[in-house]
């Protein structure tokens, strides 16, 4: 009940003010990213639902991308895909719908508290959660979906509310992943998709901000409809200009099939694509991010064996070219149907939060240097207060020759207290690696020579 009224007092100023004119795409787009966002650099996406359970998706048996995401289990179901449908029918019997899944989704061991510790200990600065994905099923006690969440079925548990809570504790930002679209719910359909918005999408994404002031809303499933359809200039005036958040949130481009990479606020790739197209090309001079998942699925598969995740070494070499190319690193984690994430996965934060504990100064609160050129191939370089951080994802095997450089002043590789032999000349600095002991390196992952004073 008193969640309900906190509800109704904080949607009264949107309803009072629901016939005012959008802003058009060009305001929106002026509004800056917050600074807390561009600094963070690094964060844990969350996959997590009635998907978990099945945890389900080919691996080997398919080529694409998109194919092998075990959270678009039910969108396989109702298109028929054969690989789907037989390991269904096989697993769970024919007659076993897709709801059914709600009873066997018991979170039973989720303990908000370890997993907050473990993404603190990650070095992540932010951490977004999937509130619905398209199959509609609310991690919420969601007015727009009172049948279909977590707290009337399954774990009997307002999800957002403990991990909220608890990510906060640990000091970092909390996000929300939200769907536009659901593959079945009644409304969603071309006849009555304003009634979709008005009625349903809208108020939902209301009833989140308003309960849970995340300071992230990363919007998925934006294509069927374009953003006038979708209303997304109305939400968006009203996140950015009334609601609790709109000193801090940060947003992204998919609020629309025309708005990728285009308008929202930060740009977005998955996998490293847009669509299917690849990377993210000349777009990187505007604030983007990159998400994926440490193997080949969003949410938890459990058909996919070690050598479909990524390594530790290959997890910092993503983050560190992200980074250097003006992106952010969104890296998603699958829990169980039981709560748990799986030990690879932890096992692979916690080599990333302690390569960050000695290297992070590269990586947060960094700008990319795109003034020069390195010679290392496998080389990404950084800047921050004054200093030009070189990251090498290899060790090199000869000196490093930087251009582009009006000054440089004292190197040092971080993590290791001896010299390193550098000369400065004609614009030009050779930093030549120290020869020393493999146990003397302060990582195994990757190394950062530190520039100081270059500009």
């Amino acid at each position: 009940m008193k969640k309900s009224i906190i509800l109704i007092l904080a949607l009264l100023p949107f309803l009072a003010r629901a016939q005012e004119t959008p802003k058009s795409w060009e305001e929106l787009d002026r509004r800056p990213i917050p600074q807390w966002w561009t600094d963070a650099k690094f964060g844990i996406f969350i996959h997590w639902g009635l998907y978990s359970v099945p945890a389900y998706a080919p691996v080997k048996e398919v080529e694409g991308v998109y194919e092998k995401y075990a959270e678009h289990y039910y969108a396989r179901l109702l298109n028929k895909n054969k690989l789907f449908t037989d390991f269904h029918n096989k697993t769970y019997g024919k007659n076993f719908r897709y709801a059914d899944f709600a009873t066997l989704f018991k979170a039973e061991h989720f303990n908000p508290e370890d997993w907050s510790s473990l993404f603190e200990k990650s070095g992540a600065k932010y951490v977004v959660l999937t509130s619905k994905h398209h199959d509609g099923f609310c991690l919420w006690n969601s007015t727009q979906s009172p049948q279909w969440n977590s707290v009337v079925m399954g774990p009997h548990i307002d999800i957002i509310d403990s991990l909220s809570r608890a990510v906060r504790r640990h000091g970092l930002h909390f996000g929300l992943y939200y769907s536009l679209l659901e593959w079945a719910h009644p409304l969603y359909s071309k006849g009555t998709i304003s009634r979709w918005v008005d009625e349903h999408m809208i108020p939902q994404v209301q009833e989140l901000v308003s309960l849970y002031r995340p300071e992230v809303i990363f919007a998925d499933g934006e294509w069927d409809y374009d953003s006038e359809t979708l209303q997304s200039r109305k939400l968006l005036t009203w996140l950015y200009d009334r609601s609790p958040v709109k000193n801090t949130v940060v947003v992204n481009d998919r609020w629309g099939a025309e708005t990728r990479s285009k308008h929202g606020g930060y740009y977005t790739t998955e996998y490293n694509l847009v669509h299917n197209t690849e990377g993210i090309g000349d777009k990187a001079f505007h604030p983007w991010e990159e998400s994926r998942g440490i193997g080949t699925s969003y949410g938890y598969n459990r058909f996919e064996s070690v050598e479909d995740y990524l390594s530790a070494k290959e997890l910092i070499r993503l983050l560190a070219r992200t980074v250097a190319n003006g992106g952010n690193l969104l890296l998603d984690i699958g829990p169980d149907a039981n709560g748990l994430i799986p030990v690879i996965m932890q096992e692979r934060l916690l080599q990333m939060g302690q390569w960050l504990q000695t290297n992070g100064e590269a990586i947060y609160s960094s700008k990319p240097w795109r003034k020069g050129h390195v010679s290392e191939k496998e080389a990404y370089c950084t800047q921050r207060d004054g200093n030009l951080y070189i990251i090498c994802t290899q060790w090199p095997e000869k000196p490093l020759r930087i251009t582009g450089l009006d000054k440089a002043g004292k190197v040092e590789m971080l993590g290791y207290t001896g010299k390193i032999g550098t000369t400065f000349k004609n614009l030009e600095l050779v930093i030549t690696p120290p020869q020393i002991n493999p146990n003397q390196l302060p990582s195994q992952l990757a190394w950062v020579f530190r520039v100081k004073n270059t500009y």
